[in-house]
């Protein structure tokens, strides 16, 4: 029998202004979720799916242990939960092998940040690709209040002010994708993002395929007055990408987001709503299924 969702309290159905209150809410949802018995899922003591953290791959020689602290972090916060990590490329364990090693349940979380092709194409074919599985793709990890408090922390290690100044601003650097929703995504964080450094004009800026480009959101930006400009990347770990969009900052230049304590928690917050979600598939139904933060 499925157990009822617990009720939430009343404001975390308001609209969210900030992220500090959808990081509340976000808390709240996953410790109620990981009480929930999900009828069709699995059987009430059957062990929890594995959590398959899907990471890009990178040559720079500090991704690989980057993410594996992520991954440490996000084991210390569901001791039993069976995490592994797969790459789309680049880096060993493939997601492939990682996938032919597993029997029974996952879902597949990507460390990735907007619904490009990896996520909307590749990590559904990965999965087609191991029938042995019952597989549930979770969403990306953008938009969402956690990666925006991760973001804004990794600013203030990098020096930027942690109250609103005038002529200050930030650009938020991705990786870039064709796919509209991508940028849509990336976008949307953004806003999070001012939201948290209080109203502070984030102009989004990509590295590759989508425009604009970093140096141009930055003379953007400079047009419009600010000239004290930082450059934050949504980057789980180094990488060319990183590396290169860090390298275009007239100011601070925050650090990939690495085993930021928020972002292990939405790592965690990702599989919980796939576990909630009707169908493993439908992103749609996912939102539905859940608070919106």
């Amino acid at each position: 029998m499925t157990a009822p969702i617990p009720h939430l309290p009343s404001a975390s159905l308001a609209p969210l202004g900030t992220g500090g209150l959808a990081a509340e809410i976000t808390a709240q949802l996953s410790t109620q979720l990981r009480r929930v018995r999900l009828h069709g899922f699995r059987a009430p003591d059957a062990p929890s799916p594995t959590l398959v953290a899907v990471a890009h791959g990178s040559r720079d020689p500090r991704a690989l242990p980057t993410v594996r602290a992520l991954l440490d972090r996000v084991r210390a916060l569901r001791p039993g939960l069976d995490v592994r990590l797969g790459h789309i490329e680049l880096n060993q364990p493939l997601l492939a092998d990682t996938l032919d090693g597993l029997r029974g349940a996952a879902v597949l979380v990507p460390l990735l940040f907007g619904r490009g092709h990896h996520v909307t194409h590749d990590l559904p074919a990965a999965l087609r690709g191991a029938p042995h599985l019952t597989g549930h793709v979770a969403e990306p990890l953008g938009p969402h209040g956690l990666l925006a408090e991760a973001l804004h922390g990794r600013l203030l290690t990098a020096g930027f002010p942690e109250a609103p100044c005038p002529r200050t601003a930030v650009v938020l650097a991705a990786a870039g994708s064709r796919a509209p929703r991508s940028a849509q995504d990336t976008e949307r964080t953004a806003r999070l993002l001012s939201d948290r450094l209080g109203g502070t004009p984030v102009l989004p800026a990509y590295a590759s395929a989508a425009a604009p480009t970093v140096p141009d959101a930055v003379r953007a930006l400079r047009d419009r007055g600010h000239d004290r400009i930082a450059v934050a990347g949504c980057f789980t770990a180094p990488g060319r990408f990183a590396t290169q969009c860090a390298a275009a900052a007239p100011g601070p230049a925050a650090e990939p987001l690495g085993d930021h304590p928020a972002l292990a928690r939405l790592v965690l917050h990702r599989y919980d709503q796939a576990l909630l979600a009707p169908t493993g598939c439908d992103p749609e139904a996912r939102r539905a299924a859940t608070v919106a933060v």
